[in-house]
């Protein structure tokens, strides 16, 4: 048998970040501390990477590598097309302290959501289990119907701050968290949000074309994971979202 050269084996991690990445990531801190870091994300940019993805939060993160290698943990998730606050922890007890607070719906998260018409219930509860779905190769979430046995609870809290005949302004507070569950919740009682390609939202409203999914998370409540103290963030909603409620909601 011939002689073979010796077959070389290269593991490949992620391109290191370019330093308009690195500018960028920084740019959208709003509070930091010894524990966490808080962002005010775009519409547009996602948290995890995929097939296509280039630019997201998890990648982006590397920015902030310790001395000792230790990289910020994503502890929840946010749309691709959802601005607004992302919480990452800095340290692992720190993480595993968000983390136990978000699966046990120990904090409170509250939207800003424009979606369209004018709700007759200016606050009340949308009780409505979901079900998980593939369609066209994604993940995708619809009303369950009676009986089926993997449906998910599914409970959301909500409250119209302004209406018009076109839209109405609402703050959604999500009492469990399903996947898509503001946006399937909306657009099974007739009130798809504005801007939702997935689920049935208007893409124009009065006469106006929608930038984006009019889905902006405001604030979150929560415990800080080493002081133990109540802590709240909020962030407000960009220039796009606002200038658009202005565009199609009365003064």
């Amino acid at each position: 048998m011939a002689n073979r050269p010796p077959r070389r084996f290269s593991a490949q991690g992620p391109a290191p970040l370019g330093q308009d990445e690195r500018d960028y990531i920084r740019d959208l801190v709003f509070y930091e501390d010894d524990a966490l870091i808080a962002f005010n994300k775009p519409s547009g940019l996602p948290v995890q990477g995929g097939s296509g993805i280039t630019r997201d939060v998890d990648r982006l993160l590397a920015a902030f590598t310790t001395c000792k290698g230790r990289k910020p943990k994503l502890v929840h998730r946010l749309d691709r097309e959802t601005s607004g606050l992302l919480i990452v922890a800095k340290t692992s007890p720190a993480a595993a302290h968000l983390s136990a607070q978000f699966a046990g719906r120990q904090l409170e998260k509250r939207y800003l959501a424009l979606v369209g018409g004018k709700l007759m219930v200016e606050e009340g509860q949308i009780d409505l289990p979901l079900v998980k779905i593939k369609s066209g190769g994604l993940d995708l979430m619809r009303a369950a119907n009676s009986g089926e046995t993997d449906a998910q609870t599914a409970l959301t809290n909500y409250r119209v701050l302004s209406s018009g005949p076109a839209a109405s302004l609402v703050e959604v507070a999500p009492q469990t968290g399903r996947m898509h569950q503001i946006r399937v919740h909306f657009a099974a009682i007739g009130h798809a949000l504005a801007g939702d390609t997935k689920y049935g939202g208007l893409l124009m409203l009065a006469g106006k074309p929608c930038p984006r999914l009019m889905l902006h998370a405001a604030t979150l409540d929560f415990t800080h994971p080493t002081t133990g103290e109540p802590m709240r963030l909020s962030v407000p909603p960009p220039d796009d979202f606002s200038a658009f409620v202005e565009l199609v909601l009365p003064a």
